[in-house]
């Protein structure tokens, strides 16, 4: 078997595969995080919706049943100023849809349980030292970073700008994590959300490389081996893949986005702000087609999800994804249904194959 084409990323995080596990938060468990760094790539634990405690509880799981590099993964946005006008205008938009599902639309919302990197989360990390610390919308303030370094923690996050790389890689980054607009979930982006000029993963993966002298790792659309080969062909040092484990027995993902990713096309994904109020890659349903995809006057994220958790909860046990968040990247047929490890380590091998030239399995 041959080698990897650069070794970069394997010697900065102690990994034997350039696969780094997507942390999904709401499905990446800390079952998916075993299973892809026991098969040798990145296991990632996301816990933008996880308190510090549970954060605690899962990384002690994740470190019973394995000792390899694991990352850590949080959200570093700025909590946005209750905007009283803009909710209301937004649960007035939604109202009829409370009525069809006989749900109160004055009843108190439920809080938006979307935390990001603080000084308690930074303590937990100095408590527990994980191998590598994610971060996405850029990076939590400069005192934390320090913290976090001072671990021995090797920090890395999402540009999907140029712009962003470079400034990833002045302020602390290890390697830069170049997220293309195929990507599934929210985007990274941390300096504008107009999306209009967004690029493309195998086009902005060679600028970036080009910018910054950290690692490259490519995100988006890269969901089986002639992904993996053609970013490494571009100069990327790894890959980081999400939709391509979604079917892994590992992930918790509901019945309903489960059905719906077995039945995406290439045209099923559209980016909107509608179940947060941030630019995020999902399948088109229901709320999507009616209310976006760019929805004005949303409030600021993660705010907008506030008002569809109560249509969600009432209708997704009924079998519907109308209001579901059915987060997936443009590659979404390619997901396979196999064990996490399994996959991993497939994808590994056969794309060494296609790196060394060997197209049998084709």
């Amino acid at each position: 078997m041959t080698a990897w084409p650069n070794n970069r990323i394997l010697d900065l995080l102690g990994i034997e595969i350039p696969i780094i596990q997507a942390p999904m938060a709401g499905f990446g468990i800390p079952q998916l995080a075993i299973a892809a760094a026991e098969a040798g790539g990145l296991g990632s634990l996301p816990c933008a919706l996880l308190g510090v405690e549970q954060t605690r509880e899962a990384f002690a799981l994740i470190r019973r049943h394995t000792a390899r590099p694991i990352s850590v993964n949080f959200f570093c946005h700025k909590l946005p100023d209750a905007n009283p006008t803009r909710s209301f205008a937004w649960r007035a938009k939604l109202a009829r849809y409370y009525v069809e599902l006989k749900l109160d639309a004055e009843a108190p919302l439920p809080g938006a349980p979307v935390h990001a990197f603080d000084g308690d989360y930074c303590a937990l990390i100095e408590e527990v030292r994980p191998e590598v610390v994610s971060f996405h919308f850029g990076l939590p303030d400069a005192s934390l970073i320090e913290r976090v370094l001072a671990t021995g923690a090797k920090v890395i996050s999402s540009a999907t700008t140029i712009a962003e790389a470079r400034w990833l890689a002045a302020n602390g980054c290890d390697a830069i994590i170049a997220q293309g607009l195929e990507a599934g979930g929210h985007r990274g982006t941390f300096t504008s959300d107009d999306i209009s000029t967004q690029v493309g993963t195998f086009a902005l993966v060679p600028q970036i490389v080009d910018a910054v002298k950290v690692p490259v790792i490519a995100a988006g659309g890269i969901a089986d081996a002639r992904g993996i080969a053609a970013a490494f062909a571009l100069g990327a040092s790894a890959v980081q893949m999400g939709t391509a484990y979604l079917l892994c027995p590992e992930v918790n993902l509901p019945a309903v986005h489960r059905k719906a990713l077995e039945n995406a096309q290439d045209d099923s994904t559209v980016l909107t702000n509608v179940f947060s109020g941030r630019p995020a890659r999902a399948i088109v349903n229901r709320v999507v087609r009616e209310m976006g995809p760019m929805a004005s006057g949303i409030p600021q994220f993660p705010l907008a999800g506030r008002a569809l958790a109560p249509l969600r909860a009432k209708s997704e046990p009924l079998g519907s994804d109308d209001f579901a968040a059915l987060w997936a990247g443009q590659a979404a047929r390619l997901a396979r249904q196999m064990p996490a490890n399994e996959l991993t380590r497939r994808l590994a091998s056969e794309a060494l194959d296609m790196i060394s030239g060997d197209r049998s399995m084709h």
